[in-house]
């Protein structure tokens, strides 16, 4: 078979000066910013910061025994810690247009196949976070806290911290939101090449021990929260493989194509 015709670089003409990059990317970084003082704002006026905290501490005082509440243990806790939540929250929202901003910095200088690679994997790892850190939320955190609070002992008066609280709920909204993002680990290595479909059909076992280890980790001491991210990581896990396959079909550049045509 002859060789394919070299066809002209479609980014040929489209470089620009370094210090044009730095304008760009130093644009882009601001509307980011403005973007999030955006809804910052918006969440300072309604609902406001004592009220997102009070839903973000929901799950925990609804596991709370009767007459019991949280306490502030600094003396600015307080006022701190909602404005903290509200800091977050204003980050959360704004992460697609953040996310945005990067691929508008980006995307210039890269082909149109490698567009079809980046632009689904961003729209696909944020709406993974964002399902992971909801799953902790609505379905953990119910059924962790009140196991927690059945294990101490009578003698203790459970009253949480409200500062200790937002440092778990942070690490764990990030560690379950990093867990949901097993298919795009998956499909980076697979179309990558550095791990094929075999090796990760062929690696389950070892995948399921590693996921075992990292819940025990990063849940609380209780089984069901436990199996609660196992269950998911092992799913996912499935899915990215699935998920691998299809998307190296329709992602390869044309020269991919041409040379395994070549070897057929």
């Amino acid at each position: 078979m002859t060789d394919p015709v070299n066809k002209e670089d479609e980014l040929a003409g489209t470089e620009q000066p370094f210090v044009q990059h730095l304008f760009e990317l130093r644009d882009r970084l601001l509307h980011s910013l403005y973007g999030v003082v955006a809804v910052l704002v918006v969440l300072l006026f309604y609902p406001g910061p004592s009220q997102l905290y009070d839903l973000l501490a929901m799950p925990l005082v609804k596991a709370l025994p009767e007459g019991s509440r949280m306490i502030a243990v600094g003396v600015v806790s307080p006022f701190l810690v909602p404005i903290k939540v509200s800091v977050m929250a204003a980050i959360g929202l704004t992460l697609p247009w953040i996310l945005y901003q990067v691929w508008a910095f980006v995307a210039p200088g890269l082909y149109k196949n490698e567009k079809k690679l980046v632009l689904p994997l961003v729209a696909a790892s944020t709406f993974l976070f964002y399902l992971g850190a909801a799953f902790c939320y609505f379905f953990v955190f119910g059924q962790a806290f009140p196991a927690i609070q059945k294990m101490a002992p009578m003698s203790v008066a459970v009253s949480p911290d409200i500062e200790a609280y937002l440092d778990f709920v942070i690490t764990m909204f990030i560690a379950f939101g990093v867990a949901f993002e097993v298919p795009i680990v998956v499909i980076i290595l697979a179309r990558m090449g550095i791990v094929t479909i075999a090796q990760f059909k062929s690696f389950r076992s070892y995948f399921v021990v590693g996921a075992a280890a990292v819940a025990g980790l990063v849940t609380p001491p209780d089984p069901v929260s436990m199996i609660a991210l196992l269950v998911p990581m092992y799913l996912l896990y499935e899915v990215g493989i699935l998920a691998a396959q299809i998307f190296i079909k329709h992602t390869k550049a044309p020269e991919e194509g041409v040379d395994e045509a070549a070897k057929l």
